[in-house]
């Protein structure tokens, strides 16, 4: 679908091509689809999330899985969530390796109230909690800054592997 194409499709058709782009929040997409036309989709989208309010923008950080987590464990997850978790080797841990990860995602919770989002695709299973390490030294701010732009990297890859 060209990009003219896909501006030009009703606000419901456009919401149900792209809503399961952000993670159970739906109310993004439509946002966007009354704001069109844009002239990158991913950067219109994005726009929505930057003008959320805080509250807004917490409830789609909270709407992202743990890494890891019992979500996978109960195969809970979106599609797109499973795939990348899986790109990432996180449904292939060893029993250390778990531990660490549920240690990690209690701390980073308590901490921030939200889980840890990175885009999985970018990195690897020994990479995650490096980072979930490193980031827990942040100011609650910079996290939710730092969650929102992985949020803005899982989007944009998503888009790119969209049929």
């Amino acid at each position: 679908m060209t990009h003219e194409e896909m501006m030009a499709l009703p606000d419901s058709a456009f919401v149900a091509r792209f809503s399961s782009l952000f993670e159970h929040s739906p109310w993004v997409v439509e946002r966007a689809a009354r704001r069109r036309p844009f002239a990158d989709l991913h950067a219109g989208l994005m726009l929505e999330v930057e003008r959320a309010t805080t509250d807004e923008q917490l409830a789609l950080v909270r709407a992202h899985p743990e890494l890891a987590g019992k979500a996978g464990i109960d195969r809970a997850l979106t599609a797109a969530s499973a795939a990348e978790q899986a790109s990432a080797g996180l449904d292939r841990l060893t029993p250390a390796e778990f531990d660490r990860f549920h240690a990690l995602n209690a701390a980073y919770r308590e901490q921030f109230g939200f889980p840890f989002v990175i885009c999985v695709r970018q990195t690897d299973k020994a990479g995650i909690p490096q980072a979930m390490e490193q980031r827990l030294a942040n100011t609650p701010d910079a996290e939710l800054a730092a969650a929102l732009a992985e949020i803005g990297e899982i989007v944009r890859l998503r888009l790119e592997t969209a049929p």
